[in-house]
């Protein structure tokens, strides 16, 4: 009984696998240029001397 469904879910995901394998590279290949970007983004603005901002009450 488990090795029947053990072995459907096997073939559907090697079906899917080999239908696919470029669209997985290439999702993978864009999240990690993601991640370096925001992670290279995070660290430039963490390192940056910025004035604070003051905030001010206007008198009226």
């Amino acid at each position: 009984m488990y090795k029947e469904r053990l072995t459907k879910i096997l073939g559907f995901v090697k079906r899917f696998y080999d239908r696919s394998v470029y669209d997985i590279i290439l999702f993978i290949i864009v999240a990690l240029l993601i991640l370096l970007s925001f992670a290279i983004g995070f660290i430039t603005a963490k390192y940056q001397n910025k004035i604070p901002i003051q905030i001010e009450q206007s008198k009226q």
